[in-house]
């Protein structure tokens, strides 16, 4: 059956949302899902925004049907009151499994969350996390619309810009368990928040942008920073969009900031000599978050309380709290992540401790405005001169300021030439942009332009004697340029390279966000920044027909199918031989 709606996806680190467009109405407009969950013990309700938080229920709630929904008895709690949970019992409580999907140094098909949590909790993985806040929205979107099987309608799920390779066949993993079609596509964050403002009936986009400009799209939201640059140019008389350029995964969003907050009341407490447990600091870190957003809401009061619940004998039952201003929160969040700055500055990097706990690799500078001179730094001349404002951070004036006056003062333009009208609602954009995507890819409306995000390597082992002690060089083989495009093959230029077959082996894989090396390039000596190492794939390849177990002479194709996965293909010079390597390097559809 044909599609009857394009439905966009927003797996975000802190909310995860759905939107919803019929296809073939004239004037039809994007709805967003009201999505049931648990906000409170027994009681559900419908919300816009579902909270990327899961709680693990006891053996007892669980077999008292605790988590009971319109559509069954999970085992756990997905959405409000799981992140509630979060400050009363963290222990129990995932959050941020979307950020370990990109983690290379964990097993993420492995049941590690909630990390460092006691051996009685029974722990599970970032891709089962990810299943669980999909199965939820689509068990949603099942009882709202049981005449439209999410199977047969065109679904685009959402990905940072900055996920690489694995993070996005991770989420593809997770995706497909959970009951998405085999044909949905993947669709990056920052391009979503650009189509949701194509999408806004009230402007016309071609009137805010001409041919010439570059817009720089700043996606600040709760657990992470996401930068892209999308071109404008002019084709036959018609405008079209090229993205140009992406940044990092950046571990730096509102969860830091919220932090901040929680310690500075925590030290107006100490002041009034209340010591507060650990407990006590994420329920701390939980009412700053809410403190927050009263604060520097437009009509926000001048000053709002800060309370936990108290542990000590005295106040049992009862609670503790603290003020916190308007003018200071604004001044702490504005100062310690939009510090003013050259475009030359990069993030800090402070010393590191010989011994560090195993965790999400986070950053140790939290100036958003550094990230981002630094990733404008990188691109070779390529200048904003607009910004789109995304992520919940940039719910608040100050901090789009703040941004505004950094980037004009490092091009010499004025704040009020480089903003763009934004988004209607930060934390609703990327799902209604996806949802308006799948129906101008179905009915050929505007398209971003893209193409391979990174460029991307196999590491080839340098020859040579054995020495103790002393591991054998690698270089770096450039086998997918920047910006390759889907549905197209190449053929790698190089020397024969030596495959291993018959045995089990370790394929090495990397990629750049930065560099633009021709197919062939051999890179010897690159810095970490330069070029980032991926997870490895262990495989153990069929033996060559005529059976030897050892290095068969190959050269390199490779394939970038219309689906976003990258095949590369070891061909024999000796023989009719051939094996695959496969992973997705998708960035779009």
């Amino acid at each position: 059956m044909a599609a009857t709606f394009s439905i966009g996806i927003d797996l975000g680190t802190t909310n995860s949302v759905l939107a919803a467009i019929p296809l073939g109405v004239e004037g039809a407009s994007i709805e967003v899902l009201s999505v049931p969950q648990l906000t409170a013990p027994a009681t559900v309700e419908g919300r816009p925004l579902l909270p990327s938080f899961l709680y693990l229920g006891t053996p007892e709630e669980v077999a008292q049907d605790a988590f009971r929904l319109p559509w069954g008895s999970p085992s756990a709690a997905v959405g409000e009151w799981a992140r509630r949970q979060g400050a009363e019992v963290p222990t129990r409580t995932v959050s941020g499994a979307k950020s370990w999907l990109t983690h290379s140094r964990v097993d993420r098909r492995q049941p590690i969350l909630p990390w460092n949590a006691p051996a009685e909790v029974t722990k599970i993985s970032p891709v089962e996390a990810s299943r669980r806040y999909l199965e939820h929205l689509l068990s949603a979107w099942a009882q709202s619309h049981p005449e439209a099987p999410i199977q047969e309608q065109q679904v685009v799920l959402t990905v940072p810009a900055s996920f690489d390779a694995v993070a996005r066949e991770l989420t593809r993993e997770a995706a497909l368990q959970a009951g998405l079609p085999e044909n949905f596509i993947l669709l990056e964050e920052p391009q979503a928040a650009f189509y949701a403002w194509l999408a806004n009936p009230t402007q016309s986009w071609r009137k805010l942008v001409r041919e010439g400009d570059v817009v720089a799209i700043c996606d600040v939201g709760g657990g992470t920073t996401d930068l892209t640059l999308i071109s404008v140019a002019q084709e036959n008389g018609e405008l079209v969009l090229q993205r140009v350029a992406v940044g990092n995964h950046i571990l730096v969003g509102g969860d830091n900031m919220d932090l901040a907050l929680a310690q500075l009341a925590q030290a107006r407490f100490a002041e009034k000599g209340v010591a507060l447990d650990a407990w006590q600091s994420v329920a701390l870190w939980h009412a700053c978050r809410a403190a927050k957003e009263t604060l520097l809401a437009p009509d926000g009061p001048s000053t709002c309380p800060v309370t936990v619940l108290g542990r000590g004998r005295r106040l049992i039952g009862g609670s503790i709290s603290v003020d916190l201003t308007r003018e200071e929160v604004v001044s702490v969040l504005t100062e310690g992540f939009f510090p003013p700055g050259s475009l030359q500055a990069r993030p800090v990097r402070r010393p590191q401790s010989g011994f560090k706990e195993l965790g999400l690799p986070y950053e140790s500078d939290p100036a958003v405005t550094r990230h981002l001179s630094h990733f404008l730094n990188q691109q070779s001349g390529v200048r904003p001169t607009r910004v789109l404002f995304n992520g919940g951070v940039f719910k608040s004036e100050f901090f789009r300021r703040r941004v505004l006056e950094a980037v004009a003062g490092w091009y010499g333009a004025t704040p009020e030439s480089l903003e763009l009208p934004h988004n209607q609602d930060f934390d609703l954009a990327v799902a209604r942009g996806a949802a308006y995507y799948g129906r101008a890819k179905l009915e050929k409306g505007i398209r971003i332009r893209g193409g391979a995000p990174r460029s991307y390597y196999v590491g080839i082992e340098a020859t040579g004697l054995a020495i103790p002690g002393i591991v054998r060089p690698l270089r770096h083989l450039c086998v997918v340029p920047r910006d390759m495009e889907e549905g197209t093959e190449l053929d790698i230029p190089s020397d024969t390279i030596g495959l291993l077959t018959g045995e089990q082996a370790e394929f090495r894989f990397f990629s750049s966000l930065t560099r633009r090396d021709a197919p062939g390039t051999i890179v010897t000596h690159a810095t970490e920044d330069e070029i980032q190492e991926t997870s490895p794939l262990v495989a153990t390849l069929p033996a060559a027909a005529g059976g030897e177990t050892d290095f068969v002479p190959v050269r390199f194709q490779v394939r970038l199918t219309e689906l976003g996965v990258l095949e590369l293909w070891c061909v024999s010079t000796v023989s009719e031989d051939r094996w695959k390597l496969e992973f997705s390097v998708r960035d779009e559809g």
